[in-house]
């Protein structure tokens, strides 16, 4: 499943996917669930975390940009700074719930 169409209108994201189904995904949301290293951490040898934050609220940080990387993900420029997470579209379709298969 793939995007066919992203806007962003006023706080949130939107986007058509090739079957038709519309997602609509708040962008502190978007923000909260960056898969990044700098917000989940990364993991060692023996498993444990390195790194990360446990900031789970960004209120009224906005996308001021997008880009595609490859067939297979988006990665978000927000008003923050931070744009250093890769979302694959499965990833994107999970956060709301829409069904990734």
């Amino acid at each position: 499943m793939t995007p066919t169409r992203l806007e962003l209108i006023g706080t949130e994201v939107a986007l058509v996917w090739s079957d038709g189904t519309e997602q609509f995904i708040a962008m502190e949301k978007l923000r909260a669930a960056s898969p990044s290293a700098e917000n989940t951490g990364e993991r060692d040898l023996l498993g444990k975390k390195i790194g990360g934050t446990n900031q789970k609220h960004f209120p009224g940080v906005t996308v001021k940009d997008w880009r595609m990387v490859g067939g297979y993900a988006i990665q978000f420029d927000f008003s923050d700074g931070h744009n250093t997470g890769l979302y694959s579209f499965d990833y994107l379709r999970a956060l709301d719930g829409v069904d990734a298969a």
